[in-house]
């Protein structure tokens, strides 16, 4: 269960990479189709149809960050209860926190766009938490209690 903790640890901090990621074309290109002569405004916003092909890294984002990391972090709660990783539960415990604070900003900063600000800062404490969570992970494993470790 150790290597399922570590594994689960080191997805949730590579898919805080990815979402970077999927903003960043998503919005590189928005201002391309800008500068080609592309204009945003509620129609485009409220139509159906892509205005432009990376758009499609605004609902990789979303879907991404709704769905696949909190789906993860349960798991990843879930499994720390076995895989006796010293302090695994209260990693688990704060991923899973991380995500619930990203979710709730990410969500809210529609209506309040400051606190995007907060929702980068929270995705770092997100990858620091979940790589460090693996990184602990690969430590010996803990001794059984009240046991002889020699035999």
């Amino acid at each position: 269960m150790r290597v399922v903790y570590r594994v689960i640890a080191y997805v949730i901090a590579a898919e805080v990479v990815l979402q970077a990621s999927f903003m960043a074309y998503a919005v590189f290109g928005l201002g391309k189709w800008i500068d080609d002569g592309g204009v945003l405004d509620s129609a485009v916003i409220e139509s159906d149809k892509m205005a432009f092909d990376e758009e499609v890294g605004f609902m990789l984002h979303g879907i991404n960050g709704q769905m696949v990391i909190p789906a993860l972090a349960l798991i990843f709660l879930i499994v720390s209860f076995f895989a006796k990783v010293k302090g695994g539960v209260l990693y688990a415990v704060m991923a899973l926190v991380w995500v619930a604070v990203q979710i709730t900003l990410g969500l809210s900063g529609h209506e309040i766009p400051v606190l995007g600000l907060f929702h980068g800062i929270v995705a770092f404490a997100l990858f620091g938490t979940a790589f460090m969570a693996g990184v602990r992970a690969k430590r010996p494993a803990l001794a059984p209690v009240g046991g002889d470790a020699a035999l």
